[in-house]
């Protein structure tokens, strides 16, 4: 019975999550896009200082100097999304499924470095929902995705970790992989729908914000019409 539920997790669960995930990305990306060009087309200040966007672009992808606010959310959230990103890439296990699959395979980092990895992807993961929850401005702002997402993001990670050390396992080998499996698939889906769409959005998010303030000619009147202030002074 448990293999049947692997072979449909592996097999048309797998095949329906991922390419979910492969449709939705593009069609963020294409939505993100065409409303930026719509933004700025009807922008009454059409300026836009496209290197400067860049630079900062460039700076939020590598947060070196992003790190000194909320030194220590920044710094676990830093080392939650290098994690989360390297291990299921290069894991040796996973790169051989592609190249069962699709015929292609990279360089894989060492067990010792996975383990590694993996168990600062589930610490990290734990840590980004205690310290939301500890920070009260941030509690303010979150919302239940903020809370469970990183949860979520983890139970592959910790799955994975006990399916690679069988000794500190106590549950059965395949109930595991089935986690791992569904798990993984659940991701697939949840990226496209959810916050983790930044992963392919956040190279826009410098431009999007600049945009944002570029407003049409008559937007003040609009703006003003909406609060009852039509008649105001400014």
């Amino acid at each position: 019975m448990m293999e049947s539920w692997l072979a449909l997790a592996r097999g048309p669960v797998f095949i329906a999550a991922f390419s979910f995930m492969v449709l939705g990305l593009p069609r963020q990306v294409g939505i993100t896009v065409w409303e930026v060009v719509r933004a700025v087309h009807r922008a009454g200040d059409k300026n836009i200082p496209y290197r400067k966007l860049i630079v900062a672009t460039i700076g939020w992808l590598i947060p070196v100097g992003k790190l000194w606010n909320q030194v220590l959310f920044s710094l676990t959230s830093f080392l939650f999304h290098v994690a989360i990103l390297i291990v299921p890439i290069f894991l040796g296990g996973h790169i051989a499924l592609w190249a069962r699959g699709l015929g292609v395979s990279w360089p894989a980092i060492s067990n010792p470095a996975a383990d590694v990895l993996t168990i600062v992807a589930i610490v990290t993961a734990v840590a980004l929902v205690v310290q939301r929850i500890a920070s009260r401005p941030t509690r303010a702002l979150s919302r239940f995705q903020d809370y469970a997402i990183p949860l979520v993001v983890a139970l592959p990670f910790a799955s994975g970790f006990l399916l690679m050390h069988p000794s500190v396992n106590p549950f059965s080998y395949n109930a595991t992989f089935l986690v791992h499996v569904m798990s993984g698939n659940l991701l697939f889906v949840l990226i496209p729908i959810t916050k983790l769409s930044h992963m392919v959005l956040l190279p826009g998010v410098q431009i999007v914000s600049e945009v944002a303030w570029h407003w049409p000619p008559d937007a003040g009147s609009k703006v003003a019409v909406a609060l009852g202030k039509e008649n105001e002074p400014i």
